[in-house]
């Protein structure tokens, strides 16, 4: 069976035709149009350039932020470069044959999809996952179900409180979890700290190497024993334990699961995050549950979204 996967992102649109191992046998990238009349034709055409380079999809998969009714595929809310797309049906976008099932959720709901069929969630319950990058992405695998909640909100762990008067977040909440610790809140402090003169190599780099100014740079900094980097990562990730701690108590799952680009800081993060999660949630689970990286590989969002096709439903 082959099935069409597609990411819809604020900078980039990428689609391609996935099998049933979850190899992308063509794909397609193109740049996110600004506007809706310019985004159908494009999207359009990619898809057909792929229907041409394969066969017909058995389905559909579509992963993009926001809120999404997965039983219309209708976008319900979408802030950002995206909006004109608030409103539509993502099946009628699509533009298939009726005959062709169309699934869509949003983007971390689309990412455990794919760890659902073919990564660690594969034959699990309960699963928690969280999607580090620019902002803090969630979703929950409950009893075998996707939660979706009333309204379709329910997953949004980066928008949990953790600091009642903290600093304003994207939502419009204060003290959320993305706002310390994300790549933006992680790459806001070493930025703070390079403007306040600090003895620190991030100074140097930001400085003279403006492109260098990322998450990755701060983690990399920290590994090679940089004081400040280190200050600002194990920080950032005594927030997210805290966060994630106090999750464990609400969905007791088998699994933590951590994707996005963030991760890709691998045991720098994973370690001491695993060790703070455990110092204050062992003592009433009772066990260790494993905080493990994501096993789909593709980072482009196409497998996942074929993961909506292909996992199981209840």
């Amino acid at each position: 069976m082959v099935v069409l996967g597609i990411d819809i992102g604020g900078n980039q649109i990428r689609a391609g035709m996935v099998d049933d191992r979850g190899a992308i046998l063509a794909s397609r990238t193109i740049r996110t149009p600004n506007d809706l009349d310019v985004f159908l034709p494009e999207l359009q055409s990619a898809i057909q350039w792929l229907l041409e380079s394969t066969e017909s999809p058995a389905g559909v998969g579509v992963g993009c932020k926001g809120v999404i009714n997965p039983d219309s595929t209708r976008i319900e809310l979408l802030r950002g470069p995206l909006h004109y797309l608030q409103g539509l049906r993502i099946a009628d976008l699509v533009g298939l044959p009726l005959d062709v099932p169309v699934f869509a959720d949003n983007d971390a709901r689309v990412a455990l999809a794919g760890e659902m069929v073919w990564g660690a969630a594969k034959d699990r319950s309960d699963v928690l996952m969280l999607t580090l990058g620019n902002g803090v992405g969630g979703a929950a695998l409950i009893n075998g179900q996707l939660m979706r909640g009333h309204s379709g909100v329910a997953g949004q762990l980066g928008h949990i409180t953790l600091a009642p008067n903290g600093a304003i977040c994207a939502c419009g909440n204060r003290g959320c979890l993305e706002t310390l610790f994300s790549a933006r809140a992680i790459e806001a402090e070493a930025w703070a700290a390079v403007h306040r003169g600090c003895d620190s190599v991030l100074t140097r780099l930001f400085r003279e190497q403006p492109q260098l100014a990322n998450c990755r740079t701060v983690f990399q900094a920290a590994r090679e024993g940089d004081a400040v980097a280190a200050t600002i990562t194990s920080r950032a990730i005594f927030n997210l334990g805290a966060a994630l701690g106090g999750l464990l108590m609400i969905f007791d799952p088998e699994v933590v699961i951590i994707g996005g680009h963030v991760a890709d800081a691998g045991a720098d993060l994973l370690v001491p995050l695993q060790e703070e999660v455990w110092s204050r949630s062992r003592a009433l689970l009772g066990r260790d549950v494993p905080i493990v990286e994501q096993q789909v590989a593709d980072k482009s969002g196409i497998v996942g979204a074929a993961g909506l096709v292909m996992a199981p439903r209840g």
